[in-house]
């Protein structure tokens, strides 16, 4: 290869290691981890939360405990789009 395109590679790593430290450091040690797209387990908690707040909300009729349950679903289900992210990192 040649001096530019160890350049390149040396600067795509650097990016990698900027935006993504955890999968950077997984690749370095031969024991890759997920992506940051790809890691979920924070909104599958807020979307469990969620519905627990909604259940709780219906069962003992409170408006604003299931209000809660409802928007905290809407931005759990919000962080589970991933799609959405990709769409937004074009744009800029």
């Amino acid at each position: 290869m040649g001096e530019s395109d160890e350049e390149r590679i040396a600067d795509l790593e650097a990016l990698l290691r900027l935006d993504d430290p955890r999968f950077a450091r997984g690749l370095g040690e031969g024991r890759p981890r997920r992506p940051r797209e790809y890691r979920r387990g924070r909104a599958w908690l807020a979307l469990a939360l969620a519905l627990a707040a909604i259940v709780a909300g219906a069962l003992v009729p409170h408006g604003l405990l299931l209000a809660t349950g409802l928007v905290t679903a809407a931005v759990a289900v919000n962080f589970l789009d991933t799609r959405r992210r990709h769409l937004h990192r074009r744009k800029h």
